[in-house]
């Protein structure tokens, strides 16, 4: 996998999953919901739409086969068990923050910390004309780092105008400083209504 398509992966961690699991949800809704109708319609023959939902031909079949109706039933418990488990460790699951290490030198050790990292964008991005406050964040692994970048604007700024100068000062100075020719960053941009202007 090549450092872009992780680091891509990093900065979209939050949501790729969530995603995955809400879209399957809702198809399986979806599907459920479409057969329910079609039986109430009549789709599937008018007889079987009159029935009771609890089939009593389904009920005998369940009765006549209780060990494979019970392995069935166990089997899906054990994959909701470990669904649900696999799930909830994961939002518990710090996400990671990479510290770079500068020189790997047997003799000296240079590394810089992902709160360092962040810091330092942080403060140069508060320097581009038009942002009153940023806030960085470094995510990724030490292999693939990527950025996440919130920027909080003046009203009326020139949003093309600041979007260069973080191209090409801010995110070239970090990479340059780095030593490293990628550096992926998702960029969220906002308009600062904390500031109120004074009536005199």
């Amino acid at each position: 996998m090549s450092r872009r398509s992780t680091s891509a992966k990093a900065l979209g961690r939050s949501y790729g999953t969530e995603r995955a699991l809400t879209f399957s949800v809702g198809l399986l809704a979806v599907l459920v919901c479409a057969v329910v109708f079609g039986v109430s319609f009549g789709l599937f023959g008018r007889y079987r739409a009159q029935r009771s939902v609890l089939d009593p031909m389904a009920l005998t079949w369940l009765w006549r086969h209780p060990t494979l109706t019970q392995c069935l039933g166990l089997a899906v418990g054990v994959v909701l068990l470990v669904g649900g488990l696999w799930w909830f460790f994961r939002s518990l699951r710090p996400e990671g923050r990479p510290d770079l290490e500068l020189d790997r030198t047997p003799d000296t050790a240079l590394t810089v910390t992902a709160a360092a990292i962040a810091g330092a964008v942080q403060v140069d991005a508060e320097t581009v004309e038009g942002v009153s406050r940023a806030r960085a964040r470094a995510v990724g692994d030490v292999d693939n780092p990527a950025l996440r970048l919130t920027l909080w604007l003046f009203a009326g700024t020139d949003v093309k105008k600041v979007w260069e100068e973080l191209d090409t000062r801010v995110l070239a100075r970090a990479r340059e400083s780095l030593g490293i020719d990628v550096l992926p960053t998702a960029v969220h941009l906002e308009l600062d209504t904390g500031t109120r202007s004074r009536v005199v």
